[in-house]
């Protein structure tokens, strides 16, 4: 079957959206619990808005994001190390990704591209900002196809085990 990618009100299906992400990304119930907390309070933000990708009607991917807020948690965390890099900039009039997940029974199949290509189409933002972890990953390698740069790296946040690398890209994003 194939992918169709819409809008999705998150907080309606929120727990199917964190248990792709608790696959994907590997999480348990205590901090998919906390997790459930913050996407709920992020979709109160003034243009917060997420996207699905479905097969049948089972949710497999979601994207969520919102123009960027200095103010917000994220950007007080990566200021510092995008100030070191001279990036500061970016924090300013970036429409920030959230999250991007994809259960892994469909990845590779442009699943993750049309999430974030359909969420940054819709931002009046002249860029978007996200963070991902800083390994070589298929995730990095989907975001650089799309045009996002690094801005930081080793980014550390509370409670995170390993480092993140925060990424920009001019919009819209660069298509293959």
């Amino acid at each position: 079957m194939d992918l169709v990618i819409g809008p999705l009100d998150l907080p309606a299906h929120v727990d199917e959206a964190l248990a792709v992400q608790a696959t994907a990304f590997g999480l348990g119930p205590d901090e998919v619990a906390v997790r459930r907390q913050i996407v709920l309070r992020h979709m109160t933000h003034p243009g917060a808005r997420a996207f699905g990708a479905t097969v049948g009607e089972r949710l497999v991917g979601f994207v969520y994001g919102m123009p960027n807020d200095r103010t917000h948690w994220w950007s007080t965390v990566v200021q510092p190390y995008l100030r070191a890099q001279g990036n500061e900039q970016w924090l300013d009039d970036s429409f920030v990704i959230t999250e991007l997940h994809v259960h892994p029974a469909y990845q590779n199949r442009g699943g993750g591209r049309a999430l974030i290509t359909t969420i940054t189409d819709t931002a009046t933002e002249p860029r978007s900002i996200l963070s991902a972890i800083d390994t070589e990953s298929p995730a990095r390698a989907l975001y650089r196809s799309l045009g996002y740069q690094d801005l930081a790296r080793r980014v550390l946040f509370p409670s995170a085990p390993r480092p993140y690398a925060v990424m920009g890209a001019p919009l819209p994003l660069l298509r293959a």
